[in-house]
């Protein structure tokens, strides 16, 4: 893999720990700011709305520049609001300051997406994809503990600048020219967005993307849970968690890269998907079965998730622009989606296995969308012309 492949992932990787690590840093954000927790919890919202609206709107905006230009002005960006969010005092600036860093990976990640596809040769263009997306699942594994103990031992800022920091050395590469013969064809100068929305109107590509939201709502409508199942539920001390949350993300890592290596065959795997998530929420009371089940989750949910954004590029060649951005939409939306709907359901409950069984019906109906569009196709095929 190029070398500059690595380095869209480090910046995935950085972008990846800011999504997810406020987490982390609510209450000393809330004590600092003087406002309730319940307000600083609402950062992490306002970031996975502004991915979701950010990464169309973003392509459209860049679609006519230079890849390498566009990434590096996203990532300048994404930079500069982290330093605006380090240095603030100022409650309103800051959730600007998350709305605007949103946003702005949204745009990165729609531009990237693509363009690590165009590096390598059409035979690695999937594992090219997967070593993108590793960016995010190391985040989940190393950067947002990581950012958590920073801003436990220095203050919430740290982690913000932190984040800033790991931004630069990407930074400086991509503003670097790509040597000669490691450069991919140049963007067509007449790039028509009514023309790429109207390749991402086909019926398989917008089955895979609904599929993909499906998926993603599953995964992080249990993800959400498994620190509350861990100790309401199973019984764990607190500090088995960050345990518990390390074997799903290392899961998730495995399931991207071997996504990357191998053809993974969707229709087994969505099937399995349901069945997984049904058997942890079963099984749930007892520790090692919930820690197995939870690298084994973390696996398949991440690895049918890399094949299906593989899938959106390889369906859209006639939307380079605009292809990862709708993947991106589709992954945020089902993130953003899942969790509020395992919420819903667990406060009507008197237990927290209730989001488990919440995945289980995501999954179950990702399952029925892609069985359908399949059938769908198949259907047509077969008609008489």
């Amino acid at each position: 893999m190029p070398l500059f492949l690595h380095v869209l992932a480090l910046a995935v990787f950085a972008q990846g720990t800011s999504e997810f690590m406020l987490s982390g840093l609510v209450p000393d954000l809330a004590h600092d700011l003087h406002v309730s927790p319940a307000a600083a919890a609402g950062l992490t919202a306002a970031y996975a709305v502004g991915m979701i609206i950010g990464a169309p709107l973003m392509a459209a905006a860049g679609a006519r520049w230079p890849r390498r230009p566009a990434l590096a002005g996203f990532l300048a960006a994404f930079v500069l609001v982290h330093v605006l969010g380090a240095l603030t005092t100022d409650f309103a600036v800051l959730f600007a300051t998350r709305a605007i860093a949103a946003v702005v990976n949204a745009g990165f990640l729609a531009v990237a997406l693509p363009h690590a596809g165009s590096l390598v040769p059409a035979a690695h263009r999937a594992r090219a994809t997967a070593l993108l997306l590793s960016g995010v699942t190391l985040a989940c594994v190393v950067g947002v503990p990581a950012g958590a103990l920073l801003g436990t031992a220095y203050g919430w800022r740290a982690a913000f600048w932190a984040v800033a920091a790991l931004c630069l050395p990407a930074l400086l590469l991509v503003l670097r020219p790509a040597p000669a013969d490691h450069r991919p064809p140049a963007r067509p100068a007449n790039v028509s967005l009514r023309r790429e929305l109207t390749a991402l109107r086909s019926r398989p590509l917008r089955a895979t993307l609904a599929t993909a939201a499906l998926v993603n709502g599953a995964t992080f409508a249990g993800f959400a849970f498994l620190a509350v199942i861990a100790t309401d539920h199973t019984g764990l001390p607190p500090a088995a968690v960050p345990g518990l949350l390390a074997a799903f993300g290392a899961g998730a890592f495995l399931g991207v890269t071997a996504a990357g290596r191998t053809t993974l065959r969707l229709p087994p795997a969505l099937a399995a998907l349901p069945a997984g998530w049904a058997l942890t929420a079963a099984l749930g009371a007892y520790p090692v079965p919930l820690f197995l089940l939870a690298a084994a989750q973390g696996a398949l949910s991440f690895a049918l998730g890399t094949t299906l954004v593989t899938r959106t590029l390889h369906l859209a060649p006639a939307a380079p622009s605009l292809s990862g951005a709708f993947a991106t939409v589709a992954l945020n939306t089902g993130a953003f989606a899942g969790p509020l709907l395992a919420s819903a359901t667990t406060t009507h409950t008197t237990t927290p296995l209730t989001a488990l069984w919440t995945s289980t019906a995501l999954a179950a109906v990702a399952l029925a969308c892609w069985a359908a569009a399949r059938r769908a196709e198949g259907a047509r095929r077969g008609a008489p012309h």
